[in-house]
């Protein structure tokens, strides 16, 4: 048996881009001087290429231009460098640019790994079993925000919207989307350091604030406009937490209210507080149970002997933590 050569492989090119290589190649081996000219020569017989030059006068043009099946079949490029050069120089261009993407997306799986299932690719596949996500973020960060003009004492989270509310020793309460890392508002009323802010549960309609002005703000939220303000304390305020109450009992509260028709005055109404009582520590060693419907002080603990600087609150059974210096 007589070995036969292996036919050509199939190209998947169309005509134009068969068209434009072939040129291409044709003007590389010009481009090359006279010891390329007869391979040129021989590839432009071979491959159909035009040989005129692309800056013929115009009665070059109308020849070619009445010979329209042949200038379909050798297409050559029109100016703006040597195609095949062009091409060739690209494909580094292309490649470093996939590998710039590859590491944008996998420096994206790393940031949002905490939120698809902790695996650095995104997926949940790699996590062991009975084994928790690792919550904590990871550099570099989302967002810088940036307002303030001394430092940040205190930020918290809205409970529904991408909403962020940092306090300052400037005095000032500041709104963020915390998502986009646009700024949103300033909040005005505290005349010292505000200390510490905290969303109410539920819908977060409002946040409370407290500072060494010894007082305690309510804000509405949506309005951004204090709705209340609390004194008693008679030093430093540390800290400010709103109190959820347990599960129904601010709606079986408000059905009772409304059978009565009982009304609440210019109080906050709990049922759209999210909660009843706020709490808050200061430093003359008390912690206080405030009413927000009355605006009163509902309770005082007085068991710690020095300066209260935070507490805790834990979901529907109320724990309450506070933390004394020292002790």
């Amino acid at each position: 048996h007589v070995n036969e050569p292996p036919p050509p492989q199939t190209m998947v090119l169309t005509e134009r881009q068969r068209s434009d290589l072939h040129a291409g190649i044709y003007e590389y081996l010009l481009s090359r001087g006279p010891d390329f000219a007869v391979a040129a020569e021989a590839f432009a017989a071979a491959s159909g290429v035009a040989t005129e030059d692309t800056n013929n006068n115009d009665d070059d043009k109308n020849k070619n231009t009445e010979n329209g099946d042949d200038k379909k079949k050798t297409r050559r490029s029109t100016g703006g460098g040597p195609i095949l050069e062009k091409k060739w120089t690209a494909v580094p261009r292309l490649q470093r640019r996939v590998l710039e993407l590859e590491r944008q997306v996998a420096t994206n799986a790393r940031l949002h790994a905490h939120r698809t299932g902790g695996a650095a690719d995104g997926s949940t596949n790699n996590m062991m079993p009975g084994r928790e996500r690792r919550m904590l973020p990871r550099p570099p960060a989302m967002h810088t925000l940036q307002s303030h003009s001394a430092v940040v004492t205190s930020v918290t989270l809205h409970p529904v919207y991408t909403m962020a509310a940092s306090a300052s020793e400037d005095g000032k309460i500041i709104l963020w989307d915390h998502e986009s890392g646009e700024y949103l508002r300033t909040l005005r009323g505290h005349t010292n350091v505000v200390t510490s802010v905290d969303f109410s549960p539920g819908q977060g309609k409002f946040l409370a604030s407290s500072s060494t002005d010894l007082t305690i703000k309510i804000w509405d939220v949506k309005e951004f406009t204090c709705v209340r303000t609390l004194r008693g304390h008679d030093h430093t305020i540390s800290c400010v937490r709103f109190v959820p109450p347990p599960v129904g009992a601010l709606f079986l509260e408000k059905q009772q209210k409304n059978n009565t028709n009982e009304a609440t005055g210019s109080g906050i109404d709990p049922s759209d507080a999210g909660s009843k009582f706020v709490v808050t520590a200061s430093r003359d060693a008390t912690v206080k149970f405030w009413d927000l419907e009355t605006g009163f002080c509902d309770h005082t603990i007085s068991d710690h002997s020095d300066w209260v600087r935070c507490i805790a609150v834990r979901g529907a059974k109320s724990i309450i933590v506070g933390s004394s210096k020292g002790k």
